[in-house]
Order: structure tokens, then C-alpha cells, then sequence
């Protein structure tokens, strides 16, 4: 069964930055050519959408709460989508979700994906 591993969260200070990373492994060559992304969960909050990615790379979604703060990229090579996070805000602290879908195209609704992560703990300091 195929499986995502993220890595990269800590601990940051407000208008600070980190790199989000999610391996994929298990479907190696599938998982190449699909859609992935990255959701949230904030303590009290319901899970939500940050960023989405197209198999390619070149079709992008986020949210409006990180757009021109948040960079989604991937590289298919080495089964790899990264989330750049910029001018972190104490708000984006949340436990962050790599998700992946069996299909290339890009989407923003939860029930679209197929494949989650664990999550790995974001945590922005005022």
C-alpha cells in the first residue's frame, strides 16, 4: 500500500519561514502522476485546504488565507511535493497533512483525496 511521510515542521517565530516535505513510497511510478497537496488542522479548527499541485507541476491552487506566503512544488523524480512557507503568522500554526489523489489533476475538497500523511506539527511563536 502506498504511503506519504512528511517532514520538516518545527517550531518558528512569527515572520519566519520553514519547508514542508512529503515522500511517497510504496506506488513509486503511480504516485508520480498524481495530484497532490497539503491540508491543515488548527487546535478547535476543522481540517482544512492550503495548496493543491497538478501531476505536472504546473497548475497550483491555495488557499486565500496563504496565498503569496505559502509555494507548492514537487519534484516526480524523486517522488517528493514540497510546501515553502514565507512570513509564517501564528495563525498558521496547525498540524499540516500531505495528501495525494489517483488522478493528475489538481483539487481542493477532502473527500478528493485518496492518500493521507500523519501530519507534522507546525508551530509559530508571537
Amino acid at each position: 500500500q502506498g504511503q506519504l511521510v512528511e517532514s520538516g515542521g518545527g517550531l518558528v517565530q512569527a515572520g519566519g519561514s520553514l519547508r514542508l516535505s512529503c515522500v511517497a513510497s510504496g506506488r513509486t511510478f503511480t504516485f508520480s502522476r498524481y495530484a497532490k497537496g497539503w491540508f491543515r488542522q488548527a487546535p478547535g479548527k476543522e481540517r482544512e485546504f492550503v495548496a493543491a499541485i497538478g501531476w505536472s507541476g504546473s497548475s497550483t491552487f491555495y488557499a486565500d488565507s496563504v496565498k503569496g506566503r505559502f509555494t507548492i512544488s514537487r519534484n516526480n523524480a524523486e517522488n517528493t511535493v514540497y510546501l515553502q512557507m514565507n512570513s509564517l503568522k501564528p495563525e498558521d500554526t496547525a498540524v499540516y497533512y500531505c495528501v495525494a489523489r489517483s488522478t493528475p489533476l489538481a483539487a481542493t475538497g477532502t473527500r478528493d483525496y485518496d492518500y493521507w500523511g500523519q501530519g507534522t506539527q507546525v508551530t509559530v511563536s508571537s
